[in-house]
């Protein structure tokens, strides 16, 4: 046989088993019988104290109860459950903000305080002077273009050989 009449023939078997359906046996899982999720979940039922002091007593019926954060339903924890946390992950505290200087942070009041000022003015049907008007405008453009100006455009210093996509 060819090549060509070989790949044929695969590509017919492809085709002919398209809609049979993949048998599946629990060895060919990648994954263990323990990750698998339950068909449906469990239900934690707690029955109220027969204290007749407790307020959390009812006649004893029965109720539900919402688990608390750790899973169990009255947030006590048992020395057996730290094998269920094994794989949480908790990711590292952020790094700080960094501190801005008096600048930047008149450059930030600028450029909200402006269209701030010019909203509460105009919702509070307050009359503005032509100097307000032009105030607010030329604080908001001026922190805005501040703020364009001091960002810069000079790579870090630990950005290394290979800058990336860069335009």
């Amino acid at each position: 046989m060819t090549r060509q009449s070989d790949e044929d023939e695969v590509w017919r078997q492809i085709v002919a088993s398209f809609n049979d359906t993949a048998e599946r046996d629990s060895a060919d899982q990648p994954w263990p019988d323990s990750e698998n999720v339950p068909a449906e979940p469990t239900r934690r039922v707690v029955k109220p104290s027969e204290d007749p002091g407790d307020p959390m007593a009812r006649d004893g019926d029965l109720l539900d109860a919402a688990p608390h954060e750790d899973g169990s339903p009255d947030g006590s924890r048992d020395d057996g459950d730290e094998d269920e946390d094994e794989g949480h992950f908790e990711p590292p505290p952020p790094p700080p903000l960094p501190k801005l200087d008096l600048p930047t942070k008149l450059a930030w009041v600028a450029l909200f305080g402006g269209p701030t000022y010019l909203l509460v003015a105009a919702m509070a049907s307050w009359h503005m002077e032509g100097w307000a008007l032009f105030t607010a405008v030329a604080a908001f453009i001026g922190g805005f273009v501040a703020l364009v100006v001091r960002m810069g455009d000079d790579r870090p210093n630990d950005s290394g050989w290979d800058d990336g996509a860069v335009l």
